[in-house]
């Protein structure tokens, strides 16, 4: 995954579980906390703010996710 994504664009991603499914909320371009994990974000390094179909959400690198 080369190109930037948009909020609402659906991704697919690997997790411990197989496939998980969910779309983009945001870009993270600073350092912050998700769920107790800090995510080392910025504007050379950004990562981006994902929710699954179940809500939940978590913090991938771009080339983590697909769209689907």
């Amino acid at each position: 995954m080369t190109k930037a994504l948009k909020p609402g664009t659906g991704v697919t991603w690997k997790s411990h579980g197989g496939v998980a499914k969910g779309k983009v909320l945001w870009k993270l371009t600073q350092p912050t906390e998700i769920k107790g994990h800090k995510v080392a974000a910025s504007d050379d390094n950004p990562e981006y703010l994902v929710e699954t179909d179940d809500g939940k959400r978590a913090a991938h690198k771009p080339g983590a996710l697909r769209k689907r």
